[in-house]
Protein backbone atom coordinates (compact mmCIF):
# COMPACT_ATOMS: atom_id res chain seq x y z
CA UNK A 1 0.00 0.00 0.00
CA UNK A 2 1.44 3.32 -1.04
CA UNK A 3 0.76 6.10 1.48
CA UNK A 4 1.49 9.66 0.51
CA UNK A 5 1.98 12.32 3.15
CA UNK A 6 -0.63 15.03 2.64
CA UNK A 7 0.71 18.50 1.96
CA UNK A 8 -0.37 21.13 4.42
CA UNK A 9 -1.26 24.52 3.09
CA UNK A 10 -0.19 26.72 5.98
CA UNK A 11 3.37 26.91 7.25
CA UNK A 12 3.92 26.47 10.96
CA UNK A 13 6.00 29.46 11.96
CA UNK A 14 8.40 29.56 14.88
CA UNK A 15 5.82 31.67 16.75
CA UNK A 16 3.13 29.01 16.29
CA UNK A 17 5.58 26.29 17.36
CA UNK A 18 6.27 28.25 20.55
CA UNK A 19 2.53 28.56 21.16
CA UNK A 20 1.98 24.82 20.67
CA UNK A 21 4.86 23.99 23.01
CA UNK A 22 3.59 26.42 25.66
CA UNK A 23 0.20 24.73 25.69
CA UNK A 24 1.77 21.26 25.67
CA UNK A 25 4.05 22.16 28.57
CA UNK A 26 1.11 23.47 30.60
CA UNK A 27 -0.26 19.92 30.72
CA UNK A 28 -3.77 21.37 30.63
CA UNK A 29 -5.10 19.17 27.82
CA UNK A 30 -4.38 16.35 25.45
CA UNK A 31 -2.87 18.00 22.37
CA UNK A 32 -5.13 15.91 20.10
CA UNK A 33 -8.19 17.57 21.68
CA UNK A 34 -8.09 20.37 19.14
CA UNK A 35 -11.20 22.11 20.44
CA UNK A 36 -9.69 22.48 23.91
CA UNK A 37 -6.33 23.48 22.46
CA UNK A 38 -8.12 26.23 20.53
CA UNK A 39 -9.93 27.39 23.67
CA UNK A 40 -6.65 27.58 25.60
CA UNK A 41 -4.92 29.30 22.69
CA UNK A 42 -7.70 31.87 22.49
CA UNK A 43 -7.54 32.50 26.25
CA UNK A 44 -3.76 32.94 26.06
CA UNK A 45 -4.13 35.18 23.00
CA UNK A 46 -2.34 32.72 20.70
CA UNK A 47 -4.52 33.74 17.79
CA UNK A 48 -2.16 32.41 15.11
CA UNK A 49 -2.60 28.92 16.57
CA UNK A 50 -6.38 29.30 16.78
CA UNK A 51 -6.46 30.20 13.09
CA UNK A 52 -4.07 27.40 12.10
CA UNK A 53 -6.20 24.74 13.78
CA UNK A 54 -9.36 26.18 12.24
CA UNK A 55 -7.98 26.50 8.71
CA UNK A 56 -5.44 23.68 8.49
CA UNK A 57 -5.98 21.09 11.20
CA UNK A 58 -3.89 18.60 9.20
CA UNK A 59 -0.80 20.83 9.46
CA UNK A 60 -1.32 21.11 13.23
CA UNK A 61 -1.78 17.37 13.68
CA UNK A 62 1.21 16.63 11.47
CA UNK A 63 3.34 18.86 13.69
CA UNK A 64 2.03 17.14 16.83
CA UNK A 65 2.73 13.68 15.39
CA UNK A 66 5.96 14.30 13.50
CA UNK A 67 7.43 17.52 14.85
CA UNK A 68 7.64 19.02 11.38
CA UNK A 69 5.50 21.10 9.10
CA UNK A 70 6.13 19.52 5.67
CA UNK A 71 8.07 22.57 4.55
CA UNK A 72 11.33 20.63 4.42
CA UNK A 73 10.23 18.51 1.45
Amino acid sequence: MNKKKADSTKPITDKIKEQIIAIRDSGETNMFDTRTVQEIANREEYYELVILIEEDRLAYLNFILNGDNNNDK
